[in-house]
């Protein structure tokens, strides 16, 4: 990303607000970094709410299939500002039956904002399609706010907007490619359409079930890790085969993180896998967006209708007010 693009609209005030950490997945392994996520939203002014059961441990995930339910209704029911999870991992996909999603849609209309990563796909896509209702795609307790260093600075402004009610878009800058024919239109707008996506493989993981959004029209955005760019394809084929991707008005991808390339690849790589995927739907596929499992994220609204705006390299996705 370029340093003179300013991916938020920075440095509003605002008061403090009230923010419940809970545990919809994986067990938190790392307490350090919880603890030091608390101290970090404590330090700037929040009232941190956790969990009975953010702590809670059950073989790999936060809890049993129950105590994790418990805890997403419990988010939903306690009037915060913001519910946080704690991390991703998994364990959300087995436990999409059991949610309460007019509880979820009913915080939503209440100004709650559900804020997360990775895992947490699968409830933001659930809640989309079972209710319509906007949720976040974002940071998450220990990996974000719990770093060893100082948090992300672009992060933590993009989630100071979010709070403070300012945050109206994002904008990036793709990377130059070496080939022209592969590059997508230099100019074009979109003046309205559904943002939605996360997580490549959480997706893919709910084609054919009641908690993938039916978006036709919209923006689809995509990131992941540890997956090599022939999975990412592999997954890419999958939608495209359920006929998600011919759906849809643009494909943005994020960032795809901490894979590792083989001399058997011959070449084949991310870049590969864009192309491939320019050949065949008809809708622009963008790259760059900083989300994923990166420690520089910007916020997305899930199941918002936005405007996307791409000059040459440069794109701009906008959910504000009219401009």
């Amino acid at each position: 990303m370029s340093s003179d693009h300013d991916p938020c609209d920075c440095g509003h005030d605002h008061g403090p607000k009230h923010i419940y950490i809970y545990s919809p997945s994986s067990a938190v392994r790392d307490k350090a970094a919880f603890r030091r996520g608390v101290k970090r939203l404590q330090k700037l002014g929040h009232e941190v709410e956790i969990d009975a059961d953010a702590l809670a441990i059950h073989t790999r995930f936060a809890g049993d299939d129950a105590t994790r339910l418990a805890a997403i209704h419990r988010a939903a029911a306690s009037g915060a500002d913001v519910a946080l999870i704690s991390r991703g991992g998994y364990g959300l996909t087995r436990i999409l039956p059991g949610i309460d999603y007019a509880a979820v849609a009913r915080a939503v209309d209440k100004g709650m904002l559900f804020v997360g990563v990775s895992d947490f796909t699968a409830f933001q896509n659930a809640v989309l399609a079972q209710t319509g209702a906007v949720t976040w795609a974002g940071p998450a307790l220990c990996p974000d706010f719990g770093t060893r260093g100082l948090p992300d600075d672009i992060m933590e402004a993009c989630f100071d907007d979010l709070l403070s009610g300012h945050g109206e878009g994002t904008g990036w800058r793709m990377p130059r490619e070496k080939t022209a024919e592969a590059a997508p239109p230099l100019e074009f707008e979109l003046p309205s359409a559904r943002l939605w996506g996360g997580n490549l493989a959480v997706l893919a993981s709910l084609v054919g079930t009641p908690y993938l959004p039916q978006v036709s029209g919209g923006i689809l955005f995509i990131e992941d890790v540890n997956e090599h760019p022939f999975r990412v394809e592999r997954l890419l084929t999958q939608l495209l085969h359920a006929g998600v991707l011919a759906q849809q008005k643009a494909v943005v991808f994020g960032q795809f993180t901490q894979y590792q390339l083989a001399p058997h690849d011959k070449g084949y790589k991310l870049q590969t896998v864009v192309d491939w995927l320019r050949s065949r739907i008809a809708a622009p596929v963008l790259t760059n967006l900083p989300y994923g499992h990166v420690d520089t994220k910007v916020l997305l609204p899930v199941g918002r209708e936005v405007e996307l705006s791409v000059q040459g390299r440069d794109a701009l996705l906008y959910w504000g007010h009219a401009h």
